[in-house]
C-alpha cells in the first residue's frame, strides 16, 4: 500500500490548533472526556474487522491473538477508565496542621495541556490508543503518532482519530523526518514507546522545552525457573509469553535461567508446548505471526547461529518466517545475550542455584540493563519472594508471563534502561495530570498566631501546632490505652 505521510508544514499548525482547543477549555469538562472516550471505543469496536485485517496485512497477526492483545485490551482499558473517572477527578482531601486552621487542604488533578504519544509497531493499536485514552481522561489535547512500520494499521488509526472530528485530537503519519518535526514542537508531556536509542533523541528534544517524558522501552527480561517449579506449566506459560506475536513483545521472556537439574526437562517441555500451540510445522499454523519487515528478519536470523538449536531454527526470508526456536549451550558473552532479541528465539541457560540466577540478572542491571519484566517460577513462595526481593525489574509475574500488564489496576512501566514513568488505568491518568496542591482558608476568623510580633507564647503555640505528632508517641499512647490494667 502507499503510505501517506503528513506534510511537514502541517505539523506545527496541528499542534497550534490542539493548543487553542485546550486553552479554550474544550478538553477539561468531564462531559467532553466521557463523550470522547465513548466515541473512540465505539469506533474501534465498529471497525474491529478493519483493524484485524490491517494487523494481518502488516505482519500476519492471527485474528484471535490480535483481538486479545489489541482490540480487547484497549476496549477494556477504556471501560475501566470510564468506570473510575469520576473518582479520579475528585479532589483528594488531605490533613491540615492545626496551625493552618480554620482551613482545608486538598489535591486537584489538572490536565497538563497538549500531549504527544509516539507509538511503536509491535502492538500498534494498544500502544497508541491506551496512552491516548489516558491523556483524554486527564483532560488534555493530544497529538498521536502511529508507527510507519505497520502502515496498514497506522492508516486505520489515523482514520479513527480523524473521525472523532475534534481539533483537540490530531495525528501525524510518517517516519524520521515527520517525527523530528513533531518533536520540535512544544508539548506539555511526551509518552514514547520504543527503543532506548530513539528514547535518547526524544529526551534531548523534550529538554529544549523542559517537557516531562514517559518512556516505555524494553530490555532483556528474564524468566527464572526453580527445580521446584511445575515444569510442564512453566514451559507452557513461558512458550506462550515468548512466542505470542512471534516474540515481538517488549515484555516477552528474553531468556530463561533454569536450575541445572531440571534444564533438560524444561527444554523437552518447551518443545511439547510449542508443538501443542502451533503443530509439528509452525510455518503452516494460522496462529503464528511473522516478523514485521526484512531488516528485523535478518537481524533475528543471525541470532539462530548461537549455541545449539534444541528446537526450531528454521527460517524463510520470502515470508519473513522464523520458527519458534529454543537455544541451549548459551553463555552471557554470546551475541544473542548482547541485545534484546525481540523475536521468536529463546536461549535457555543452566545455573547451579537461584542465587546464581539472581546474580546473573543483577550483573546486567549493574550495567544499566534493568529488565522491563521479570518472571519467576517455583511452587515455593519463599523462592519466588527471594527472587522478587533481590532482582530488580519494571514489573514482575510469579508463575506466569505477560499478564501483569493486562490488569488496569497495576502500573506498567520500566526502570533504568527499560524506561521511566508508568501508565495504564489510574497511573496513566496521573501521568498526564498535574497534581495541584490547594489550601483554602476561612476569613471569618483570622488568628494572629503567625503574624509578627512573635512572642514566646506565640512561638510555643506555633511549635505545637505546626508539627504533626511523632508517630512513635501516637503508637505509645495507643498501646497504653489498649493495655490499661
Amino acid at each position: 500500500m502507499e503510505f501517506i505521510t503528513t506534510p511537514l508544514s502541517d505539523i506545527a499548525p496541528k499542534v497550534t490548533e490542539a493548543r487553542r482547543a485546550f486553552d479554550d477549555g474544550r478538553t477539561k469538562p468531564y462531559a467532553w472526556r466521557v463523550a470522547t472516550l465513548e466515541r473512540l471505543r465505539d469506533l474501534l469496536v465498529e471497525r474491529e474487522d478493519r483493524f484485524l485485517d490491517a494487523l494481518a496485512a502488516d505482519f500476519g497477526k492471527p485474528r484471535a491473538e490480535a483481538w486479545l492483545t489489541e482490540i480487547g485490551f484497549t476496549v477494556n482499558d477504556v471501560n475501566h477508565t470510564l468506570a473510575h473517572l469520576p473518582l479520579w477527578m475528585k479532589p483528594d482531601k488531605v490533613a491540615t496542621p492545626v496551625a493552618f486552621k480554620p482551613g482545608k487542604s486538598y489535591i486537584v488533578s489538572e490536565p497538563v495541556g497538549v500531549t504527544c504519544v509516539i507509538a511503536p509497531w509491535n502492538y500498534p493499536v494498544q500502544l497508541l490508543l491506551v496512552p491516548v485514552v489516558a491523556a483524554i481522561a486527564a483532560g488534555n489535547a493530544v497529538l498521536a503518532k502511529p508507527s510507519e512500520l505497520a502502515p496498514h494499521t497506522a492508516a486505520e488509526l489515523v482514520s479513527l482519530l480523524d473521525d472523532l472530528g475534534d481539533p483537540a485530537i490530531a495525528s501525524v503519519q510518517g517516519g524520521v523526518a515527520e517525527t523530528t518535526e513533531l518533536l520540535a514542537q512544544r508539548f506539555d508531556h511526551i509518552l514514547y514507546t520504543g527503543n532506548s536509542r530513539v528514547a535518547r533523541i526524544v529526551m534531548r528534544a523534550a529538554a529544549e522545552h523542559l517537557t516531562p517524558v514517559t518512556l516505555e522501552l524494553g530490555g532483556k527480561s528474564p524468566a527464572i525457573v526453580s527445580r521446584n517449579a511445575n515444569i510442564d506449566v512453566a514451559a507452557k506459560r513461558i512458550a506462550w509469553g515468548k512466542f505470542v506475536n512471534a516474540g515481538q513483545t517488549c515484555i516477552a521472556p528474553d531468556y530463561v535461567l533454569v536450575e541445572r537439574s531440571v534444564h533438560d526437562q524444561l527444554v523437552r517441555a518447551l518443545g511439547t508446548s510449542i508443538e501443542s500451540f502451533y503443530g509439528s510445522d509452525p510455518q503452516a499454523s494460522p496462529d503464528f505471526t511473522r516478523i514485521v519487515n526484512e531488516p528485523h528478519f535478518h537481524r533475528i536470523e543471525k541470532l539462530l547461529h548461537n549455541g545449539t538449536v534444541a528446537i526450531g531454527g528454521q527460517s524463510d526470508p520470502d515470508t519473513r518466517y522464523i520458527a519458534p526456536t529454543v537455544l541451549t549451550g548459551i553463555t552471557k558473552d554470546d551475541p544473542v545475550m548482547g541485545e534484546e532479541i525481540f523475536g521468536p528465539v529463546l536461549p535457555v541457560i543452566a545455573v547451579d542455584s537461584l542465587d546464581e540466577a539472581i546474580r546473573f540478572v543483577n550483573d546486567g542491571a549493574a550495567k544499566g540493563d534493568k529488565p522491563l519484566a521479570l518472571y519467576t517460577f517455583s511452587e515455593s513462595d519463599d523462592e519466588n519472594d527471594t527472587v522478587l526481593a533481590n532482582a530488580t525489574s519494571g514489573g514482575a509475574c510469579v508463575n506466569g508471563t505477560l499478564l501483569h500488564i493486562s490488569n488496569p489496576a497495576l502500573p506498567f512501566g520500566g526502570v533504568g534502561e527499560s524506561g521511566m514513568g508508568a501508565y495504564h488505568g489510574k497511573f496513566g491518568f496521573d501521568t498526564f495530570s498535574h497534581q495541584r496542591s490547594v489550601h483554602t482558608r476561612s476569613t471569618k476568623i483570622d488568628p494572629a498566631l503567625m503574624y509578627p510580633p512573635y512572642t514566646p507564647k506565640k512561638e510555643k503555640l506555633l511549635r505545637k501546632g505546626m508539627v504533626m505528632p511523632d508517630p512513635r508517641d501516637v503508637a505509645a499512647k495507643a498501646r497504653s490505652y489498649f493495655h490499661k490494667p
